[in-house]
């Protein structure tokens, strides 16, 4: 070995003796950051199932979720704030111009199929609404006039009307004020909203006099306390079974759930990997939790 060798071999020895002194140490690779979830209550269920099916996995992913509601979800996600958005109605063109400015590019991804149910307490005698009574209940030039069931149906009892619906930040109302009112219409505020579908499930079950709306999966998670009632589009009432939300024979009230996945996250493995997973068991847990799974073709 030269001098000028053995020289820089013992400067070497002598840098790592004097950073072991100094308490300097490799530092692991930095984790990566919790794949960052937003969006519609709706989806919320299935997207929570997702995540836990991955539990005690050794490769598990951080993952943080949240229901801000679909028009919530996507102001976050197309302000580049998360990676994903549940979404339970299709981007709107204001959304995807939003998108579009901050640069964020997406994949859109349907999961499962939703009947947007029509709830009532197990003790109300009514069954079965027509489209056009839930109009009548929702409309705008009802509010503070259609107070009562009777004034809805004659053929309704004469007790006091309560209303339970999702906020203007969900997916789910808009949905649902589209579907029974009219592309483009308002609906009445004088109803008591939220954006978690749980608040609508704990008001009907304690209001004997209430209806509300809400994901399907949320009625299946509390049947036993709350009755569902069929829906009539004009071809006599049609229960919200799976069966008839597939079939496409719960109609208007039927729909598609989806998630966004921004373009740019995917790139990362944990996301790409967490995406992948979704899909492949998004069939058996849409119906583990309440919603219709896909076909295989979609």
């Amino acid at each position: 070995m030269t001098a000028l060798a053995y020289g820089a071999r013992a400067c070497v020895a002598a840098l790592a003796l004097v950073l072991a002194a100094c308490g300097v140490r490799e530092e692991a690779p930095a984790a990566p950051p919790p794949i960052s979830i937003d969006g519609s209550s709706t989806v919320f269920p299935l997207t929570e199932a997702v995540v836990q099916s991955l539990a005690g996995s050794s490769d598990a992913p951080v993952v943080t979720v949240a229901e801000s509601g679909t028009a919530g979800g996507f102001a976050k996600f197309c302000g580049n704030e998360v990676d994903i958005v549940g979404a339970s109605r299709p981007i709107q063109t204001r959304e995807m111009i939003a998108c579009l400015r901050a640069g964020v590019r997406y994949v859109e991804v349907p999961v499962a199929f939703d009947g947007l149910t029509v709830i009532v307490h197990p003790s109300n005698p009514v069954n079965a609404a027509s489209v056009a009574d839930l109009a009548l209940m929702w409309q705008p030039d009802s509010q503070a006039t259609i107070t009562t069931w009777r004034l809805v149906n004659p053929r309704w009892p004469d007790r006091p009307l309560s209303l339970y619906g999702p906020g203007a930040q969900s997916g789910t109302f808009e949905y649902f004020k589209e579907a029974v009112i009219g592309i483009g219409a308002s609906a009445r505020n004088d109803y008591t909203a939220s954006e978690d579908d749980a608040v609508i499930v704990e008001g009907v079950a304690n209001d004997p006099n209430g209806l509300g709306y809400l994901g399907h999966a949320y009625y299946e998670r509390n049947r036993d306390r709350l009755k569902a009632l069929s829906i009539d589009a004009g071809a006599g009432p049609v229960a919200p079974t799976a069966e008839n939300i597939a079939s496409g024979a719960y109609s208007p009230l039927s729909r598609p759930i989806f998630i966004y996945v921004n373009q740019a996250a995917l790139n990362r493995g944990d996301v790409a990997r967490f995406v992948e997973h979704y899909i492949n068991t998004a069939q058996r847990l849409s119906a583990e939790v309440g919603y219709v799974p896909l076909p295989e073709s979609a």
